[in-house]
Parts: structure tokens; C-alpha cells; sequence
């Protein structure tokens, strides 16, 4: 089976697809987090991957990003847009606005980040991470679905499982990052070493551990995380709808061609 676009996000957005089949898919990485569906969207075949496997089993920590990312590649997906639940450490980004991402900052550790870790070595460029082509045009689809969105913002991914202290919350905010997720790294870069198109959607559904701890802004807790993620995907599926739907076969961006002058030649 074939795809061209490939989602990876919470189970909520097994609905976009019609007419989905399910495969399983085994790649030199391993597993990806569980098994691919593989339906339509309009007149685009898409791959769609639950992040945290169906049962959200799996921790932050514990994604198989490679996997997940190897196996959009077997399936010969070149544009892969990854959703997820994002704190703000920045008032101006409100609860419920969609952000498309357009830097990111690693402060994660230990995760297996990248495909070349044996023979061949790359240094892939990572100034422009995010599609700029693909930001573009979700943002100009949000504009005319009238959704609040911000067409850029700066995420510090983390490790987790664990939410943020005050203390580390104070300091990325303090560095000038905007936002704080879990998963967009290493998830961006492995897809920019395979020549993927990504694109990144947060959706902000806290003030991390309060921003500022005299406003009496409460720090993050799950249940309010879930019950704020839950009350605004709609409007990312209702994006990523009208996106996709819109998306021209060929890309015009220079995604496609990240490892062109990357590879270490001897």
C-alpha cells in the first residue's frame, strides 16, 4: 500500500480517514507505535499513526519516532504533519489557539534522533526545520475558517513524562520560547532527514507551571490538559481537512532535497 501524506497525533483523528484500512508495518527501527491506518482525505491518500500507540501506552519518552518515521517512508509519504498538545509560555499565546510551529529548541535527552548512526554520516541542515510551504498554507486555511491560530511560534521540547517546575518553566520563558511539548523532537528532524515536508500543530491547552507564579495562573495537571485538547481538535482536523484537500501533488518547496549537500563523502 501507498500514502502521500502521513499524520501522526491522538487516536481522536482515526475519523479523518475514509474508508481506512489498517497494516502493519516493520521496519529496520523496529515498530512503529502501532498499527497504520490508510484511508482518504478527499483525493489524497493518507497515513495515519497514533503517536502514543491506540491506548496511549506509550510515554513521550517511549515513541518510536524512527519507526513511526520509517515507516511513512516504506509507504512513500513525503509530507507528514504531526499534532500534539503544547503549554504556553508566552500570556499572548492563549488557551485554545492552534500554532503552527516554526522552531524548535531540543531539551530532550536520550532519544534515538537520527538515521545516520552507523556507516554513512550526515549533517542535515536544521535552520528552517519546519515546511515553511505547508505553514503557510495551514495558516492561510485557518484565516478562512476563521479559526484563532498564530502562524509561528518557538516550542522547547522536553523529555517528560513530567510537567515542567516553576523554576524550569520561568527559565524557558525567560530565553524567549513560547511554547512546551514533549514530542515534536526528535519527530521534525528524523522527517527532515528523509526529505519529508513537516509540519507542526500545537495546540496550547495550558500556561505550563504558571508563567508568572504571583498572577495565580494555575500550573498545568493532565485532566486539564485532556479536557482543553478535547474541546479545540476539532478545529485541527477541520484544517488539516481543508489542507489536505487543497494540497497541489507536486511539492515546489526545498524539503525534498535536505540531504543534497548534507552526506559526508570520503
Amino acid at each position: 500500500m501507498e500514502a502521500q501524506i502521513g499524520i501522526l497525533g491522538g487516536s481522536g483523528f482515526y475519523s479523518l480517514l475514509e474508508n481506512a484500512e489498517t497494516v502493519e508495518i516493520e521496519t529496520e527501527y523496529g515498530k512503529p507505535s502501532d498499527k497504520v491506518s490508510i484511508g482518504m482525505i478527499g483525493d489524497k491518500k493518507v497515513a495515519f499513526i497514533p503517536r502514543h500507540g491506540t491506548k496511549h501506552n506509550l510515554p513521550p519518552h517511549k515513541v518510536p519516532y524512527r519507526a513511526n518515521i520509517e515507516a511513512f517512508r516504506s509507504l512513500g509519504v513525503t509530507r507528514v504533519i504531526g499534532t500534539g498538545a503544547s503549554g504556553s509560555l508566552n500570556r499572548t499565546f492563549r488557551i485554545g489557539q492552534i500554532v503552527f510551529f516554526d522552531q524548535f529548541v531540543n531539551m530532550s535527552s536520550g532519544r534515538q534522533d537520527t538515521f545516520f548512526d552507523n556507516d554513512e554520516v550526515a549533517h542535515v541542515s536544521s535552520a528552517s526545520p519546519y515546511c515553511p510551504g505547508l505553514r503557510a498554507r495551514a495558516s492561510s486555511t485557518a484565516t478562512s475558517l476563521g479559526i484563532d491560530h498564530r502562524d509561528s511560534g518557538t516550542v522547547v521540547v522536553v523529555s517528560g513524562p513530567r510537567f515542567s517546575t516553576r523554576a524550569e518553566s520561568q527559565f524557558f520563558a525567560n530565553q524567549g520560547f513560547q511554547l512546551i511539548n514533549m514530542t515534536q523532537y526528535p519527530e521534525v528532524s528524523l522527517a527532515r532527514e528523509r526529505g519529508m515536508c513537516y509540519l507542526g500543530i500545537g495546540i496550547v491547552t495550558d500556561y505550563d507551571a504558571g508563567i508568572v507564579t504571583n498572577e495565580g495562573i494555575p500550573a498545568v495537571e493532565y485532566s486539564e490538559v485532556l479536557k482543553i485538547f478535547s474541546q479545540n481538535v476539532g478545529k485541527v482536523k477541520s484544517v488539516i481537512t481543508e489542507l489536505v484537500t487543497s494540497l497541489p501533488n507536486e511539492r515546489s518547496c526545498n524539503c525534498k532535497g535536505s540531504l543534497d549537500d548534507a552526506m559526508v563523502k570520503v
